[in-house]
């Protein structure tokens, strides 16, 4: 229902932040039956009958919210208040709505642990208030103080847009008003400023500290941070390995806001547990050693409006050397009691690697053995054309010379220049390669092992139809890299240089799966692939008994559980996530037996004694 109202308020009403605010305010107040007499910064926002388009569109919206029977609740508000937040600022600020059973976990719980009455809370990415709000509610409950008081001297929060300041304020004045304090003003920490550069020092008197810090940190990836910020983050070590990701430096922010002995309450992406740009927040959290507690959400889906994979990370600044982690679900939260979670000590984390929290004493073994799959095997990924469309096809007929492409009309290419090719990821169901195979227009020779691009001249004469068809799609090929692809030194080469060389021995398997794929052995030097990974093995021997060990229950259950989830259960295969898999140094006599056996069940209990666990 309240997604009808979302579009509702985006066709019709201004995108002006103080004209929609003004709206919502005044929609909230009229449907609650709320009076303000007093509260000179709530009167501001109040749409009065003499304001005559501002009212007919209140009217308007009021007979919408009435016939979709939406109850107007505090909670719908702050989701409203996300909502009109513009596309272009959510790129960059990355604001999400955060729902109330993550805001009050978060909040009840860093509160249950730093006990006292004159707490200073603090969210230094507050966006429009929810977790401000939530504080605020819950000081309330524990210490009976009315709000002007724990706003003026318990709440502090931080936001890099203006709007949301204001959101912030209208929230909590909302929230003191219904409980009877219709006081002239209230008195508000709330600054709008970059967290990156933010210096509470000088914005606080007397400040040493805040005892929490909660919230939840922009979502913004690392192409996507704005010109101000990326010279920031060099002020943040934490930000020193890879692009990091816009939610990584405020760990070490939040940390260091904090008083000794303070906790931070997040609700943020899980991806540091083993990306290349969390390596260094992995390090600065492995050298502090303070206490963390991570209730991991796995595939769960936690924000309507983005596909993340997110955690709660509760850390308190006090030197403990154990982190202790829980696979969850949202709905379980309340339920999750200490003897839930794995005790994991620090010593035995990988910040290099990457953390294996989920059965990490299994996972930490399986590395341990032998020798790493990196070390032993070379992985490929496939070509990149970047305009597969235009490059790759199925012929729809051919002849003596030509294969017939299919692309608005259909086009003659010479069998000469095409290759074979097939998707590795369409291997999670089909098992033969064969119906896999399609054609690519290949614009390149090899001289010796080196591949090289055929000379325009060249090329429009030996291939004419080829480069025709080509001529006709210039502009297509054009618009790869964002436009890049005009400056391209030769404009029908591949967007990327990347696995063109003959490659024999190749065992093919995809990106990612959500069950034990069919991994495919070919030895065929002249099939290209695309989009999925290949192993490339010196002969097919050694990728048969490859084959069998990655098909095996030891090896899903590594995946499982030390890969990056995808949704509705698909699990990631790429490089990053198996080249630390230990691969056991199997005898001459246990090959033998590896490609001699047929039964799955014998061989996986058969590779589970060799690594010297148990799974099934």
């Amino acid at each position: 229902m309240r997604s009808t109202i979302f579009k509702y308020i985006s066709k019709k009403f201004s995108k002006n932040p103080k004209s929609v605010d003004r709206l919502l305010i005044s929609a909230f107040l009229r449907h609650n039956n709320i009076v303000v007499k007093k509260n000179l910064f709530l009167l501001e926002y109040i749409i009065q009958e003499t304001d005559k388009e501002e009212y007919s569109n209140l009217s308007s919206l009021l007979e919408e919210i009435s016939r979709e029977k939406i109850s107007l609740s505090i909670e719908t508000l702050i989701e409203f208040f996300e909502f009109v937040i513009s596309p272009e600022d959510r790129v960059v600020n990355g604001a999400v709505y955060t729902p109330d059973i993550i805001r009050s976990y978060i909040v009840e719980k860093t509160l249950s642990i730093k006990k006292g009455l004159l707490l200073k809370i603090a969210d230094i990415s507050c966006g429009c208030g929810g977790f401000l709000y939530t504080a605020a509610r819950e000081l309330k409950n524990i210490t009976g103080l009315p709000y002007g008081k724990i706003f003026k001297e318990q709440l502090f929060g931080l936001d890099i847009e203006e709007y949301s300041i204001a959101r912030t304020k209208l929230l909590l004045s909302i929230l003191g008003v219904s409980d009877g304090e219709d006081v002239v003003q209230f008195e508000f920490n709330l600054f709008r400023g970059n967290a990156l550069e933010f210096n509470w020092k000088s914005s606080l008197e007397k400040f040493k500290g805040f005892d929490i810090v909660i919230g939840n940190p922009p979502y913004v990836c690392s192409r996507n941070i704005g010109e101000e910020s990326k010279p920031l983050l060099k002020n943040w070590s934490v930000c020193r390995t890879g692009h990091p990701d816009l939610y990584i430096p405020f760990f070490q922010i939040g940390l260091e806001s904090l008083a000794e002995d303070g906790i931070l309450g997040f609700i943020t992406m899980n991806t540091f547990f083993k990306s290349v740009n969390g390596r260094a927040v992995r390090e600065y959290f492995q050298a502090k050693a303070y206490y963390m507690r991570i209730i991991d959400f796995g595939t769960n889906q936690i924000f309507r409006s983005r596909s993340t994979y997110t955690c709660i990370c509760l850390i308190r600044k006090t030197t403990s050397k154990i982190l202790e982690y829980v696979k969850s679900e949202p709905l379980q939260l309340k339920a999750l009691v200490n003897n839930k979670f794995s005790r994991i000590d620090y010593s035995s984390l990988n910040w290099l690697k990457g953390w294996n929290l989920q059965d990490n004493i299994l996972i930490t073994k399986i590395e341990s053995t032998g020798t790493p799959f990196k070390e032993k095997y070379t992985t490929r990924n496939g070509i990149a054309t970047l305009k597969n469309s235009v490059y790759i096809f199925k012929p729809v007929a051919e002849d003596r010379k030509y294969y017939y492409l299919e692309n608005g009309d259909t086009h003659p290419i010479e069998k000469s220049i095409c290759k074979d090719i097939v998707n590795p990821n369409m291997l999670i169901e089909e098992e033969n390669l064969r119906n896999l195979r399609q054609k690519i227009i290949f614009p390149y020779t090899f001289i010796g092992t080196d591949v090289v691009l055929i000379k325009e001249q060249e090329f429009r004469q030996r291939f004419p139809n080829a480069y025709s068809y080509l001529e006709l799609m210039k502009d297509q090929l054009g618009e790869r890299d964002k436009g890049k692809g005009f400056n391209y030194p030769v404009w029908y080469g591949y967007g990327r240089n990347q696995s063109l060389e003959k490659l024999r021995h190749k065992l093919f398997f995809p990106h990612i799966t959500p069950k034990i794929p069919n991994y495919t052995i070919d030895s065929d030097e002249n099939l290209l692939f695309y989009n999925g990974m290949a192993v490339i093995g010196k002969s097919r021997e050694e990728l048969l008994v490859l084959r069998k060990l990655m098909q095996s229950r030891l090896f899903w259950f590594y995946i499982k559980n030390s890969s990056r989830p995808y949704g509705s259960g698909y699990f990631s295969l790429s490089r990053n996530y198996i080249k630390n898999f230990g691969i056991y140094d199997f005898s001459k006599e246990d090959k033998q037996y590896i490609l001699r056996e047929t039964n799955s069940r014998k061989l996986d209990v058969y590779f589970e004694k060799k690594y010297g666990i148990e799974i099934g």
